[in-house]
Formats: C-alpha cells, sequence, structure tokens
C-alpha cells in the first residue's frame, strides 16, 4: 500500500452513495495480532487438528477438551485490541444511511470499535449456548463445571460459534445476502474469497450492480472482478480513506 493512493473515482463514489455492505475476514483480525484459526495450534494445542477439536462429534466424545481450547482461544482474544481498520469501520459506519459489517470473525473486535450493525456469520467465541437447548449465554457460573451447565436445562454449554458440519444461522445468513444485494458499494476486507457462503457475498453485490472494493495485501478470486483492489493492509487503507472522506 505504501505510496499507493486511493483512487479518486472511488472517493467520488463513496460521497455520492450511503448504502455501503463490509465483508470482513481473518486478515482484519490477524492485525490485532489475532492468530487465524489454524495459525492457532500452538504450545499444549500443538498436537491437535481445528477440524478434530471444531465439531459437534468431539464435542460429544470429549466436551472438557473442546471447552478448554475455546477457553484458551478466548483469552488469546481478550489481550487482542480493535485495530485501525475496525476503528475505520466504526468511522464509516456513522456516515451510512444504510450500513450492515458481515463478518467471518468470532473475535468480537468489531462491537469493541464501536460498529452496530453487525453480522457474525461464524457466530461469536465471547458467548456460549446450551448444546441441549439452544439457549444463549453471555455469562456463565465458575463454579468448577468444564463445561459449564445451562440454567436452563442443565446441559453443556458450548461455544456460540459455527462449527464443522453445521449450517450457518438462517437470519445471518439472509442478512448478509440483503445487504449484499441492496448496496451501492461492497467492500470485501482482509478475506480469502475461499470460504463460502461467504465468498459469494461479493459476487452478489457485483450482479447487483454494486461498486466492489477489496482491501487485501494478497491477490483471491475475486481482484480482478473487483471494481477496485487495493492491496494492502486493512489498518493502512482504510484510515486513509475516512482521513480523504473527512476532507
Amino acid at each position: 500500500m505504501r505510496g499507493m493512493e486511493i483512487p479518486a473515482a472511488l472517493i467520488q463514489t463513496l460521497r455520492q452513495t450511503k448504502k455501503w455492505a463490509v465483508l470482513t475476514g481473518a486478515g482484519v483480525s490477524a492485525e490485532s495480532g489475532v492468530p487465524t484459526f489454524r495459525d492457532a495450534q500452538t504450545g499444549l494445542w500443538a498436537k491437535y487438528r481445528p477440524e478434530e477439536l471444531a465439531t459437534p462429534q468431539a464435542f460429544r466424545r470429549d466436551p472438557k477438551l473442546v471447552w478448554e481450547w475455546y477457553a484458551w482461544r478466548r483469552e488469546l482474544v481478550s489481550r487482542a485490541e480493535p485495530n485501525a481498520g475496525h476503528l475505520a469501520l466504526a468511522q464509516l459506519e456513522a456516515w451510512a444511511e444504510q450500513f450492515t459489517l458481515i463478518t467471518q470473525n468470532v473475535d468480537g473486535l468489531h462491537a469493541r470499535a464501536g460498529s452496530r450493525n453487525i453480522v457474525e456469520l461464524h457466530g461469536n467465541i465471547t458467548r456460549a449456548k446450551c448444546f441441549e437447548c439452544g439457549r444463549y449465554a453471555e455469562t456463565w457460573a465458575e463454579d468448577g463445571s468444564v463445561p459449564p451447565q445451562c440454567e436452563s436445562c442443565g446441559g453443556w454449554l458450548r461455544p456460540d460459534v459455527v462449527w464443522f458440519g453445521e449450517a450457518l444461522l438462517p437470519a445471518a445468513l439472509n442478512a448478509a445476502f440483503h445487504a449484499a444485494q441492496t448496496c451501492e458499494v461492497f467492500f470485501s476486507i482482509g478475506a480469502s474469497g475461499l470460504v463460502e457462503p461467504a465468498a459469494s457475498l461479493p459476487w452478489e453485490a457485483l450482479r447487483a450492480g454494486a461498486v466492489v472494493v477489496e482491501i487485501n495485501p494478497n491477490p483471491t478470486p475475486l481482484s480482478e472482478a473487483a471494481t477496485y483492489a487495493l492491496n494492502g493492509a486493512a489498518g493502512m487503507v482504510l484510515p486513509k480513506i475516512i482521513k480523504i472522506l473527512a476532507v
């Protein structure tokens, strides 16, 4: 991104439109020091593959092991802080009339940065829900039970994330596709473009006639089709866009 100018035509488009949607992927969280899903296997957990732990079957087999793995990951997330990219997205939302932030990340950093209208496609690692009755829990009793138990039915609590073999929540998926199909500008930021169904969202926006902006330090399957492909990290590119728009 060093030396790259933000296209004047993009700035003009952003000044003339007020319906924006954003998709963020692991690259945005990585700038805050949050390990990507598969890079997080270090120390005691290095002998496990994520695919062996992030499944309903693994939880049934050894709920304590799976809960403790996610507790370790929650600790990593709790030490991270929203970066300049997260903060810039919160500022963009404040300027828009219609704004939806769709994220594949489960760390909750967008909310901590001040974003409000967030669609968490893959859930949120800071929350839990009952494996049996589905009741959600923002907090749980720290009474030594591993995993903690549901206050409603007594079942085990599990992380409120989408595991391998599980479908995304229809409400989240519908909200994401609606945002892609009704926005005027769609940003794909730090996303690999390989994980479905999120990977389809910018293509939906293109088909609906939206301007699609990709921000990523690496090329993706979307790069050549995007209206603008800005080669750089979110924490560098987005603040620069905000600075120009604020003039």
